[in-house]
């Protein structure tokens, strides 16, 4: 989808992960991903791993018009889903968020694969991205401290639906990502290249 002339809505793939725009077919393949409690154990919203509550979380990606389905690119499973959002264009920063993966697909560097096909498409039209994360969520702040994201700030904020909670804000700007980059690729070939030995 375009959203002032910003594509949010890419079809991405590595050699981890396919990642596409999510369509209203999908909410039962993802939410079979997402049915696992604790997948959203550390999350503000710890219930979303409950139908009803994971159909709010739906709802909001359908309407963000930045929504991505991802899937395992050598089995073609689902495995979770991440969206662009909050765009402003006045300072070229778009926020990446609302991102989970099946736990099966934990620390095995589909998180990262996915957070680089998503900036090396988005910093060819934004100076920087920033990312929301739950000022609890200690797993998922240690991920983005390790992948190279700055925090910039703590801000209380509502996700769709939900009640306002604390957040943590880090930021990478486009700058200090074509420093990152190259590191975060040799890493995702070096573990698609054993993730293909094992399954051979």
């Amino acid at each position: 989808m375009e959203n002032n002339g910003l594509n949010t809505q890419p079809t991405l793939r590595n050699q981890l992960i396919v990642a596409r725009p999510l369509e209203e077919e999908d909410f039962a393949a993802l939410f079979a991903a997402a049915s696992d409690p604790l997948v959203w154990e550390q999350h503000p919203n710890k219930n979303r791993y409950q139908q009803k509550v994971f159909e709010n979380y739906f709802t909001g990606a359908m309407a963000s018009g930045g929504a991505l389905l991802v899937m395992d690119a050598a089995t073609a499973e689902v495995i979770g889903s991440s969206r662009y959002s909050d765009y402003d264009a006045s300072a070229g920063v778009v926020s990446i968020g609302y991102t989970f993966f099946k736990r099966s697909h934990w620390g095995r560097g589909y998180n990262y694969a996915l957070k680089t096909a998503m900036l090396d498409h988005i910093f060819s039209s934004v100076n920087a991205v920033d990312f929301y994360i739950g000022a609890g969520n200690k797993r998922s702040q240690l991920s983005l401290e390790r992948f190279g994201a700055i925090k910039i700030r703590e801000q209380n904020m509502a996700y769709f639906g939900e009640p306002t909670q604390p957040n943590f804000v880090y930021r990478i700007t486009s700058e200090e990502w074509g420093r990152l980059r190259t590191s975060h690729l040799r890493s995702i070939q070096v573990k698609g290249s054993d993730l293909g030995e094992k399954l051979q």
